[in-house]
């Protein structure tokens, strides 16, 4: 079986999630998309997604609806994500690929009312699918889930997960570790400590966070990517 990741700008990886798959005997293919965070022009090509068992759009540090920065790709991303859907190809958005899944099905996606930076518990409504974590959070938007979909899981936010056919989008970030969270603040540099200071943290707390809910994490993706293959994607 094959999976494909989209990573819309370095630094987002596979990570957990790509590696809850390996185990589970997918190949991963990552197609890697602007080379930088300082300008998302992009205009390769995307693959078909019926060449796939699974696709995998990952986060990014743009808005959606920011015609700027995703302009050259956000509409022929979105037409991928309902070719699967049509084809009844697999899809799991993570974050940003959350909300592009839920942008292509009919839902919006707009600034989030405060920003979520951060190990937070979500409320689940199906904690066999989607434990309450805590998840890693960080994102500046929020979506509203799709026409026909199933909302399994929010916070003070706004919904942090929701289940449309063989779709599961959530708006935190299962597949990240210490490594990844790090080389993110990295890339990010002088923003990055702005922005943890906005919402009360630091760099230092968020990783001594990260590294405080590793194990419960590694146990918490286990659980996401399997039953997600088996209920959600009817791969099991």
């Amino acid at each position: 079986m094959r999976a494909l990741f989209i990573q819309h700008n370095p630094e987002s990886r596979p990570g957990l999630v790509g590696a809850e798959l390996a185990r589970h005997g997918f190949e991963l293919d990552l197609l890697e998309m602007a080379p930088t965070i300082h300008d998302g022009t992009w205009t390769g090509a995307y693959p078909d997604p019926l060449d796939y068992d699974l696709v995998v759009p990952l986060g990014a540090i743009w808005s959606l609806y920011d015609r700027t920065a995703v302009g050259s790709w956000i509409d022929r991303e979105l037409d991928l994500l309902r070719r699967a859907d049509e084809h009844r190809v697999p899809v799991l958005g993570i974050c940003f690929g959350g909300q592009a899944l839920a942008a292509a099905h009919g839902g919006t996606v707009e600034a989030s009312p405060r920003p979520e930076l951060g190990w937070t518990l979500v409320d689940s409504l199906d904690a066999e699918l989607v434990p309450p974590g805590p998840w890693m959070q960080w994102h500046t938007d929020r979506f509203t889930t799709p026409p026909g979909a199933t909302e399994l899981a929010r916070n003070a936010v706004g919904p942090q997960a929701f289940r449309l056919r063989r779709n599961l989008g959530v708006q935190f970030h299962p597949e990240v570790d210490e490594d990844n969270v790090a080389s993110w603040f990295a890339m990010a540099g002088d923003e990055a400590h702005a922005f943890a200071a906005s919402v009360g943290m630091s760099v230092e707390s968020v990783l001594e966070d990260t590294r405080a809910n590793h194990d419960r994490a590694l146990a918490d993706v286990e659980r996401l990517v399997g039953r997600f293959l088996t209920d959600v994607a009817e791969l099991g």
